[in-house]
């Protein structure tokens, strides 16, 4: 049970921090064209990316075998 947790909560982890990632490189470019970027912005649609990344892994992750 104890390694499963572990599997589960590192492949989470993998892809929160890639969720988290990729919203900042896409909230950065987009604010970029605009000419400036407002850095709390960015920040906290990262974070929130990483918090429903998370979440959404409570469903269950492919990366993780079941049984």
């Amino acid at each position: 049970m104890k390694r499963d947790f572990m599997a589960w909560l590192r492949a989470a982890g993998i892809r929160a921090v890639r969720t988290v990632a990729q919203t900042a490189a896409a909230t950065i470019a987009t604010a970029a064209v605009m000419s400036e970027v407002n850095w709390l912005a960015v920040g906290s649609a990262s974070l929130l990316a990483g918090i429903l990344s998370l979440l959404t892994s409570v469903a269950g992750l492919p990366e993780v075998e079941e049984g």
